[in-house]
């Protein structure tokens, strides 16, 4: 999916699309639909869905810009998706009896489905069980045009007609090319890190494609680029700070405190002072809580309304023996929680989750 968003053509992935209903529609007996149904299906029902149901569970922003920014790139990686899970229909019809495709159809669904997880995770950088909740919801829109095919299909025989297309195009044309400009300005811009890479002495293009592939959870290729980046400038903090999360993401706890040391001694209020933090939950889950609770105490005095460095402090202070102080900063970590910024919501309720829970058992 990652090398779709780079080098990915809607157009080809249209065609292959179009392609797999061509060849896939006649294979299977009682179901009657044009090769173009599932492609049309995709491109009016099943993104839009799946694009909203990213941005209300992600807690994206606004669907507006989301959809403008990201529609073209969505639904480039569902065609291609789409296309692939095709794969298994047409091998099967050489060897299987038509009358048992349609369990072979079952599963290429369930693949397409699989496929599409990882499409959410990687085109909106969505955790694992944000983008399973969008794949488990993703047959609503699917119902919705169901129930409405009747009026729909009416409506969509009307605007076939090559006079509507033409005045559609003229006046809404530009509106239609807007939704692939981000998806073309996000390959570009790829392209030219790549060609900024090239040169052994940028290791600014280096560090920024380390934070492309650390988005979409490229990890190796990230970790790649980042100690690219530390290699031709060891002062590049970010760089540090970037593996060290890495690292604690992939359970490499000694890296990790490692890399945040490094970003301590260079510099110890970088990023808003959230090294202090990290180290401390690093430090936390090596079993140090001496050094978690002197690193979370600097925190939380310089950032006291964090709910993630709140509830790491809790987690020290209840590994500590003192319960009723744990119990207080879960408080004030589900508290901060809840009133941080609506953009921040979609980062603060992980910590409020578990600081209630925390609640509920201590």
């Amino acid at each position: 999916m990652s090398l779709i968003l780079d080098r990915g053509s809607l157009l080809f992935a249209s065609l292959a699309a179009l392609a797999a209903g061509l060849l896939t529609t006649p294979a299977i007996p009682g179901l009657h639909f044009s090769f173009y149904t599932p492609l049309l299906v995709l491109a009016i029902a099943y993104v839009p869905g799946v694009l909203l149901l990213s941005t209300l569970l992600g807690r994206l922003g606004n669907v507006a810009m989301v959809f403008q920014r990201d529609y073209s790139t969505l639904l480039t990686c569902t065609t291609m998706a789409w296309a692939a899970s095709q794969i298994p229909l047409l091998a099967a019809e050489q060897f299987v009896p038509a009358e048992s495709l349609i369990w072979v159809a079952l599963a290429c669904v369930v693949w397409f489905a699989v496929l599409m997880f990882f499409a959410v995770r990687t085109v909106f950088g969505t955790g694992n069980g944000v983008a399973a909740g969008v794949i488990g919801l993703s047959w609503l829109p699917l119902v919705v045009l169901a129930v409405l095919w009747g009026p729909l299909s009416m409506i969509l025989h009307w605007i076939a007609s090559p006079f509507f297309l033409f005045f559609a195009w003229y006046y809404l044309g530009s509106e239609f090319q807007n939704l692939g400009a981000g998806f073309r300005s996000r390959q570009n811009f790829q392209r030219m890190l790549e060609a900024a890479a090239i040169n052994p002495h940028d290791g600014d293009a280096q560090y920024q494609l380390g934070l492309i592939y650390q988005q979409r959870r490229r990890y190796s290729d990230a970790i790649e680029r980042f100690q690219k980046t530390v290699a031709i400038d060891p002062t590049e903090t970010d760089a540090h700070f970037q593996l060290g999360r890495i690292a604690m993401e992939q359970g490499r706890v000694a890296d990790a405190i490692a890399r945040f040391e490094t970003v301590l001694r260079q510099d110890e209020k970088h990023s808003s002072s959230e090294v202090h933090r990290d180290l401390g939950s690093a430090y936390l889950a090596a079993g140090r809580i001496d050094d978690a609770r002197r690193e979370l105490e600097t925190y939380t005095d310089r950032r006291e309304y964090d709910p993630e460095g709140l509830y790491h402090y809790g987690q020290v202070m209840e590994r500590s023996g003192d319960p009723n102080t744990a119990r207080s900063l879960y408080i004030r970590a589900v508290d901060a929680a809840r009133t941080a910024p609506r953009y921040r919501r979609r980062f603060t309720a992980k910590w409020s989750r578990l600081a209630q829970k925390q609640l509920h058992r201590i």
